[in-house]
């Protein structure tokens, strides 16, 4: 029987999976390291196991004793589970831009949940980084993990990330690309891969409102370039110990809009189920597309789940609201799609007003159009129409002209929304859509009205 002493040792040897529709338009070929396979879910489960291990060897770590780490959440789930196992108390300290999802996990887990203010700079006393140095200093028997300086964690990417990338693809890997955080999984990963061949590139993914790529590329730490972000797990407003930039060839930059719609197309297209870093990743990888041939071998690794995401990144209310959501623009056709196929309602000018009544209350409308010699030459609405009536009934049987409107306005097919709606209005309550030849359908208000809401 193949059975584990304990859920830690579930940890590693993720899949590696050939992407195929996203990358279509890229010549080498993509592989994506999908570290959700791992207990916690993410690719933090190697190194939180591994500094707790360290930790405890150098006797820091005491038994029974408190964690403390400040985190985006993927690696408090990380140390959680190894707390559970090896009984230990966490803390864990988050910034309010993360996840209500990935808050929830961690208490269900156990975890004490501490929240701070993103909005502040990293020295201030209310930021997360202050916040759990503060608390390992007044909790007896504590320890404050550090993932950012705790070089532990890139080692377990050298260890075992990297040498697995290294064997999954027999060596044959041209380039590695991930987001970058705290700098662990890309600079154990690329330490070890360089040492292997050192024509091996390493890309970096960083976001706008961090300060990792001009850093790189011009040793300076700008200030200016910090500034508030969306996107959760990667980029810094510091320098964590653990980024060797030395072993980064180039980072790229990923716009907040760009990684929360690749997150969903990664879904949508690919089947994959993951997180807000993985979506920067393959947005980077394809802006920078035209530097890949067809002998290249690119891996791509996706840190997390989705399901820590499902209340922002996979809710299109909360993607609409910042302007992220794609959405194809509605054309007159797509109004009329759900009546397309039936014919137009219309009468004549010629016939009698009660004739215009009966075809209204029949097939329950409030506007027709009105025709003769082939032409549509006016309308008439319910509201108009009974306004008539109810000043002299003996109308009833007079011909429809010698009340009717004027005629709708007549629009493409290919009409869009935002056109159709300038026509609409008190004095022009419906269009006429030319969806072919001599066939005409009828946009109303309330078509509008449902398209939009």
């Amino acid at each position: 029987m193949k059975i584990f002493n304990n859920i830690l040792e579930t940890i590693g040897n993720t899949p590696l999976v050939r992407l195929n529709v996203l990358t279509k338009d890229v010549k080498a070929t993509v592989l994506a390291k999908v570290e959700t396979t791992n207990p916690g879910n993410s690719v933090k489960d190697r190194m939180a196991i591994k500094m707790i291990d360290d930790a405890e060897k150098s006797g820091i770590l005491k038994p029974g004793g408190t964690i403390i780490e400040g985190t985006s959440g993927n690696t408090g789930m990380g140390l959680a589970l190894v707390a559970i196992i090896r009984g230990y108390k966490l803390i864990c300290v988050l910034n309010d831009k993360q996840s209500k999802e990935k808050m929830d996990i961690l208490r269900a887990v156990g975890a004490e949940v501490v929240v701070c203010p993103t909005a502040v700079e990293p020295t201030d006393p209310r930021s997360y980084y202050s916040v759990s140095r503060r608390l390992a200093t007044e909790i007896p028997n504590s320890w404050y993990v550090n993932q950012y300086d705790n070089l532990s964690n890139r080692v377990a990417h050298y260890e075992q990330t990297g040498p697995e990338i290294w064997e999954q693809t027999d060596g044959k890997i041209t380039h590695f690309v991930v987001g970058v955080g705290t700098g662990g999984t890309i600079s154990g990963v690329g330490k070890y891969l360089k040492e292997q061949n050192p024509n091996i590139k390493i890309w970096g993914i960083d976001t706008y409102g961090s300060v990792f790529k001009k850093y790189k590329e011009t040793g300076i730490f700008d200030e200016n370039e910090i500034y508030p972000y969306i996107t959760e797990g990667i980029g810094e407003d510091i320098l964590p110990a653990n980024v060797d930039f030395d072993i980064i060839d180039r980072f790229e930059k990923v716009t907040d809009k760009d990684a929360a719609v690749y997150t969903r197309k990664i879904a949508r297209e690919e089947g994959i189920f993951v997180g807000n870093s993985a979506g920067s990743a393959i947005k980077g990888l394809l802006q920078l597309k035209d530097e890949l041939t067809e002998s290249d071998l690119v891996v791509v690794l996706f840190h997390d789940h989705g399901s820590r995401y499902i209340g922002k990144i996979f809710n299109d209310d909360w993607m609409r609201e910042r302007g992220f959501l794609e959405e194809e623009n509605k054309t007159a056709s797509d109004l009329v799609a759900h009546h397309a196929e039936e014919p137009l309602v219309m009468v004549y000018a010629e016939e009698l007003i009660s004739h215009a009544i009966a075809k209204m209350r029949k097939y329950s409308i409030s506007q027709i159009p009105v025709m003769k010699d082939g032409k549509f030459v006016g309308s008439l609405d319910d509201s108009t129409t009974y306004q008539y009536l109810i000043e002299d009934q003996s109308r009833l049987n007079d011909p429809i002209s010698s009340i009717m409107q004027k005629a709708f306005p007549i629009v493409k097919a290919s009409a869009s929304i935002e056109e159709i709606s300038k026509l609409i209005n008190k004095e022009t309550p419906a269009v006429l859509v030319e969806m072919e030849e001599n066939k005409f359908n009828i946009i109303t208000k309330q078509d509008i009205i449902s398209a939009i809401s």
